[in-house]
């Protein structure tokens, strides 16, 4: 009878010991558990933050798009008020816009400002050294009958009241087509940068969802293992109290009236244990440490 007694004493040192093990592995899992999941919380809160910022520069993108649309539409019709009111202004001249040096596109009359840019650009090749030889006097001949076509234009248009009433109108509408323009161009670019911003967020989002879809695949793992751990705990608790029944049938002593009392109380923390219900560190201690 010793030697059961001492084997069974053995068994349960054994166990005893396999279940604090098991106790501390589960509470390391928890701990982990508690860790990854606050974590998810964290990343998931950043996510929806994150999502209102796409949809504010999505919207942003929305409202200076529309903005382009109009600001097109205004510019539209500032294009068309200058082409009409150059028309006036080629008729009033009449021959005089005619540019016979053009081949078949002489027969179209041109503007004082087409003339100024093929001045311009003919005066930047000449200081280049674009044109030499015959080309070069070829060329100063066209520059010079230009300047005199831009000079008799010049005189018509101040001996022509309506001419400069046309002018005046024309230089307003050539500001507001400009101003127009650079509306749209201003619109266009916020809609580009709220565009780009809107990626660069969703990039974000996409980034900080697979880190908090991570964090929940470890915490996942983590309940798993701390629930693997426990289970193998309460088992080892089992087998502590069976071992326990048996040594007490063995002994076949009375049980004082104290050890009754705490054989009581540890039965009713297994039950509670049993049942799902959470103990306290102290008492799943006392379930391990009773006589």
């Amino acid at each position: 009878m010793t030697d059961i007694n001492q084997v069974l004493e053995q068994k349960k040192n054994m166990v005893n010991e396999k279940a604090t093990k098991f106790r501390e592995t589960r509470d390391e899992w928890n701990k982990k558990s508690k860790t990854h999941s606050t974590a998810r919380n964290e990343l998931n809160a950043e996510v929806k933050e994150l999502i209102v910022q796409v949809r504010e520069q999505r919207e942003i993108r929305e409202q200076m798009n529309e903005i382009v649309r109009e600001k097109k539409s205004i510019r539209q019709e500032a294009n068309k008020a200058v082409k009409e009111i150059k028309s006036r202004i080629e008729a009033l001249r009449g021959p005089i816009e005619q540019d016979n040096s053009r081949g078949k596109r002489g027969q179209r009359p041109v503007t004082s400002h087409q003339l100024r840019r093929e001045l311009q650009r003919l005066e930047r090749e000449f200081e280049q050294g674009r044109h030499t030889g015959k080309n070069e006097k070829k060329v100063m001949k066209r520059m010079k009958d230009i300047s005199s076509k831009l000079k008799q234009m010049t005189s018509v248009d101040d001996s022509n009241d309506d001419m400069k009433e046309f002018r005046d109108k024309l230089k307003l509408a050539l500001n507001q087509q400009e101003e127009a323009h650079e509306e749209v161009q201003k619109a266009a670019n916020a809609a580009q940068d709220a565009h780009e911003l809107m990626l660069q967020w969703n990039k974000e989002v996409d980034k900080q969802r697979e880190k908090a879809e991570s964090c929940h695949r470890e915490l996942r793992k983590s309940k798993k293992e701390a629930d693997k751990a426990h289970h193998l705990y309460i088992v080892s608790l089992r087998c502590l109290h069976s071992i326990q029944d048996m040594l007490t049938a063995m002994d076949g002593s009375e049980v004082v009236e104290g050890k009754s009392e705490a054989r009581v109380e540890v039965q009713d923390l297994m039950t509670k244990l049993m049942s799902g219900d959470t103990l306290s560190t102290e008492e799943l201690m006392q379930l391990q440490k009773f006589d």
